[in-house]
């Protein structure tokens, strides 16, 4: 079932109209909940735990698929170039019986030198970031809702092909918190900005005024830089120019992976999605090949993401060449704003060391 188009209204027949309905109902219980506990959190009922080194969170408000793992990796290599130790902190969402998940196996990749600690209690991760490692800057990936660990730069990521959850908290919508929530952010980057028109980003813009008139707003693409064959091999991106390829993700927003691949000048024939961090069992796989080997000689790439690729270790998928597109996070404008609160960051850290 697409849950999405059920979410935004796309769908408008009864049933999909009284399930709406249902999951608006389900909602209520689900944002009072949420509003107690910010509530508590501003009022410092909750016990809110401070480290000992800078924390930079990078969150958002709605479940997955914004594009949060290019700007860590903008931001641990930031900050590793300038010769300070970083860690990165996360709850390690969907990774069951291993020790890692998707996430954090793309990051390895892309950031060996940046260890990653994943632990649902963050502030213990924290503690064996600053103690065991020696830390001097701690990332918290996904982390605008968790609020025990105090952050010294609040980073809410926004998807400018989604921006605010279709309106509605959680079943109902994407919002895992209400807009009112901005208010919190120090920074709130807008990310995929190339895939919609400016008066889009306008009406992002005014929104987010409307609930922190006076935080920086920056806009960003997500840029594919280059395709990436199991294990290490870079093939360049016009490989896939004028090129039918079939697309594979397991990630929060597939359109916008699949918009991209489209901008890279494939023809997308045919597209596979699965729920986000689907952990691609062996019958998962198996039933894969078969939509692979279905697709045609025509077809000369299965295009998946990075996070996809690591977990499925291979450069063949049902006799047809997968490869990854790797994307970096590029800002359009507004970089000595950025640079300048990451120079306080590195300031801060500096003088606790």
């Amino acid at each position: 079932m697409d849950h999405r188009s059920i979410m935004s209204g796309e769908r408008r027949d009864l049933i999909a109209m009284a399930m709406r309905m249902v999951l608006r109902m389900a909602s209520v219980p689900y944002s009072i909940a949420v509003h107690r506990r910010n509530r508590n959190y501003d009022r410092q009922v909750s016990d809110i735990q401070h480290c000992d080194i800078p924390v930079i969170s990078v969150g958002n408000l709605t479940t997955g698929g914004t594009g949060k793992t290019p700007i860590v990796c903008l931001l641990a290599k930031w900050f590793r170039q300038r010769g300070l130790r970083v860690a990165i902190v996360s709850r390690g969402y969907g990774r069951g019986e291993a020790d890692v998940n998707d996430e954090a196996m793309e990051l390895h990749a892309r950031l060996p030198d940046v260890p990653h600690i994943q632990n649902p209690d963050r502030v213990a991760a924290a503690k064996t970031a600053v103690e065991e490692l020696e830390s001097q800057v701690l990332l918290m990936d996904d982390g605008f809702q968790h609020r025990r660990l105090h952050r010294d730069l609040d980073i809410v990521v926004i998807d400018a092909t989604c921006p605010f959850g279709f309106g509605y908290q959680l079943p109902r919508g994407l919002l895992r918190e209400s807009l009112d929530s901005l208010s919190r952010a120090d920074v709130v980057l807008i990310t995929r900005c190339q895939a919609v028109d400016p008066t889009t980003i306008d009406s992002i813009r005014q929104t987010i005024a409307t609930y922190n008139p006076h935080v920086p707003v920056l806009a960003s693409n997500h840029t594919p830089i280059a395709l990436l064959e199991y294990p290490e091999t870079n093939l360049p991106l016009t490989n896939l120019d004028q090129q039918n390829v079939g697309v594979l993700s397991a990630i929060g927003n597939p359109d916008a992976f699949e918009h991209t691949v489209q901008q890279c000048g494939a023809t997308v024939q045919n597209a596979r999605h699965l729920p986000d961090h689907d952990p691609y069992a062996p019958e998962t796989v198996a039933s894969l090949r078969k939509w692979a080997q279905n697709l045609g000689s025509e077809i000369a790439y299965i295009v998946c993401t990075h996070k996809d690729l690591v977990k499925l270790q291979t450069d063949r998928l049902g006799g047809k060449r997968l490869v990854a597109l790797q994307i970096e996070l590029t800002l359009q404008s507004e970089k000595k704003e950025f640079h300048d609160l990451l120079e306080r960051m590195a300031k801060l850290s500096l003088n606790v060391s």
